[in-house]
């Protein structure tokens, strides 16, 4: 049996590494979907009771014939650069897919720690596994890549065509800012439901 028990994102269990925090003010969301030539970027923000693009792309490794090595340290200072400039609040990341290609997610698990190494001390991080995310934008764990880049257009009010790795990322921040919200959902029941018992009764 599937550990989703529904195809909708407000009831859906993101799987984080650990719970998010309530924030009351702006928030910008850095996600980040790694590989180990391309690692796709994406930036949203809070603003008011809305989530809004900011940005989004890849940190791309110039050629094919680059090593492993090297494409590392690229995916590391190009990260490295981008917080820097986009300032997030909080960065949430794809966890490692490992399917029947061992070597390739060993370099993908590779690209994953360099990409985690850019991020400063104090920045919190949050994990999403691979069918969290599908589920929290498209409604199913097995949705195709198509469609997440078209409901991230389509939540984000994007226009054009946006790269795999880009829209994989903001898809990534995008889950994050709805799990965010059902935590404060709950925080904020949990809050009604503590001062209706603290009410005397007649």
């Amino acid at each position: 049996m599937s550990r989703y028990r529904t195809r909708s994102w407000r009831a859906f269990d993101p799987g984080a590494a650990r719970l998010p925090r309530g924030h009351a003010g702006p928030l910008r969301i850095l996600g980040l979907d790694p590989g180990s030539r391309r690692t796709g970027y994406g930036v949203i923000e809070r603003r008011g009771a809305d989530w809004v693009h900011v940005a989004h792309g890849c940190v791309t490794v110039p050629g094919p014939e680059e090593s492993l090595a090297e494409r590392l340290r690229v995916i590391f200072e190009g990260l490295r650069e981008l917080i820097a400039s986009l300032s997030p609040g909080e960065v949430a990341i794809e966890r490692v897919f490992v399917n029947r290609n061992v070597d390739s997610a060993l370099k993908l698990g590779q690209a994953r720690g360099a990409a985690l190494c850019a991020v400063p001390k104090g920045l919190p991080v949050f994990e999403y596994a691979p069918r969290a995310i599908k589920l929290a934008l498209v409604g199913s764990g097995a949705a195709e890549k198509e469609q997440v880049a078209h409901m991230i257009r389509t939540l984000l009010g994007l226009q054009g065509r946006i790269g795999a790795d880009a829209a994989d990322a903001l898809a990534v921040a995008v889950c994050h800012a709805h799990s965010l919200r059902l935590y404060e959902l709950a925080a904020q029941s949990e809050r009604s439901a503590t001062a209706a018992a603290a009410q005397p009764t007649r």
